[in-house]
């Protein structure tokens, strides 16, 4: 607790955008809170984070963070989702559910470094991120009480926003405001709200920035091989680099050729759907290349159930429950799958597309004798005919006993 005069601490996750720049200060007028203001770099196209380390300062916070999250974002957080080929829905790659709980292990980290009995984030009433932020502050330290001011404060849009900042001394834009709410980091851009809220409506071309347009890409395609090691991207083209560059070096290649683009209506976790875009060049191709090599090198069986386990990964991530028994028990068996997920898969980039053109590995579970129909097939023909009769006995029996009366189902 804070000594008598001494106030109450907080530490809110700031992007020196309005919305967190009005929280700062609306915590120090409304709440009485001393301020330690953390930005976090995860990859997102952002102004200099030592000028929005500064202005966090000059409004007021005791203390201002500008910490580089990249690596430990790549390492600690993407080589499990490309594990998991995690896609919400089978589309969306998690971009935005996958750096909230990283964020908010540095919430969480400050808080105790300070003493702070609170932790805030700028989330609206509305959107997933409220979730994620607060389920994985409750599971790193439950005694941590959470304020989400742009949910408790009677500001209803931007203009009042902008009102109360004047009144309050907090710098406003000079710059006309995107009528996109945009949120990006390393693994890719995500854009919603303006025109895009009708479902109808065709994306403007003024919202992707990382892809261009796949009929104006190039007219020659661009081949590049992936390296994988036990799952984890490790080359390009031969050259081995850590996955933050690989990540960084295929958006801009994938993004020249086209490829990336996403238009989707997802269930949102707060029950609603919700039109959104997505640019993930780099996502969707890695986890493309990673599911090919894994159809090389997993078993049937493994594969098959595996399919099941990264749908409620996705899940489970996207509903913010990173730190989640569940979700740690996926990430295992997810691990496990991975230790011969070892070798090389090639892409061809073409005009907003890409395809697998070929994938090796030393660990291949694909036998050439077996699978050919030419003179080296090694494959017995004569022990199908007794496979076939174990395989469809069940068949056979129901055939026999019930068959004549079953009734096919209609969907009248």
């Amino acid at each position: 607790m804070a000594q008598e005069n001494e106030k109450e601490k907080v530490v809110l996750a700031y992007s020196g955008g309005l919305d967190t720049s009005v929280c700062l200060k609306w915590l120090q007028v409304e709440k009485g809170l001393d301020v330690i203001a953390l930005c976090g770099n995860v990859g997102q196209d952002e102004e200099d984070l030592e000028y929005i380390k500064q202005k966090a300062l000059d409004m007021g916070a005791i203390a201002s963070y500008a910490l580089d999250m990249r690596e430990e974002y790549a390492e600690g957080y993407l080589t499990r989702a490309i594990a998991a080929n995690g896609l919400y829905e089978n589309e969306y790659p998690l971009l935005s559910a996958l750096s909230r709980p990283l964020l908010s292990k540095h919430l969480v980290d400050l808080a105790h470094e300070y003493g702070a009995k609170y932790v805030a984030h700028g989330c609206t009433g509305k959107g997933n991120d409220q979730v994620r932020f607060e389920t994985s502050i409750k599971a790193l330290d439950p005694t941590l009480e959470i304020l989400a001011p742009v949910r408790e404060w009677d500001m209803h849009d931007r203009d009042q926003e902008m009102d109360w900042a004047k009144t309050h001394g907090v710098p406003v834009p000079t710059t006309k405001s995107s009528p996109y709410s945009i949120d990006d980091n390393l693994w890719g851009r995500a854009i919603e709200c303006g025109v895009l809220e009708n479902p109808w409506n065709e994306p403007p071309a003024d919202i992707w920035t990382l892809t261009v347009d796949p009929e104006e890409a190039p007219d020659k395609p661009e081949y590049v091989e992936i390296g994988f090691e036990a799952g984890v991207p490790c080359s390009l083209n031969g050259k081995e680099m850590p996955l933050l560059d690989i990540v960084k070096e295929l958006n801009i290649i994938a993004g020249a050729n086209g490829f990336g683009r996403l238009d989707m209506v997802e269930n949102r976790l707060v029950g609603v759907k919700s039109r959104e875009c997505y640019e993930v060049p780099a996502a969707q191709t890695l986890i493309m290349a990673h599911k090919a090599l894994e159809a090389l090198t997993l078993d049937r069986e493994t594969q098959h159930y595996k399919l099941g386990v990264e749908q409620q990964w996705a899940t489970c991530v996207y509903y913010g429950q990173w730190f989640s028994p569940l979700k740690m028990a996926l990430d295992a068996f997810c691990a496990q799958t991975q230790q011969f997920v070892t070798g090389e898969v090639k892409v061809k980039f073409y005009k907003g597309n890409c395809t697998v053109m070929g994938r090796k590995s030393p660990y291949s579970l694909y036998d050439f004798g077996l699978a050919s129909y030419g003179a080296d097939d090694t494959f017995n023909h004569q022990a199908a005919k007794g496979f076939i009769d174990l395989f469809s006995l069940p068949i056979v029996v129901w055939s026999a006993k019930q068959g004549a009366g079953a009734k096919e189902a209609s969907a009248e």
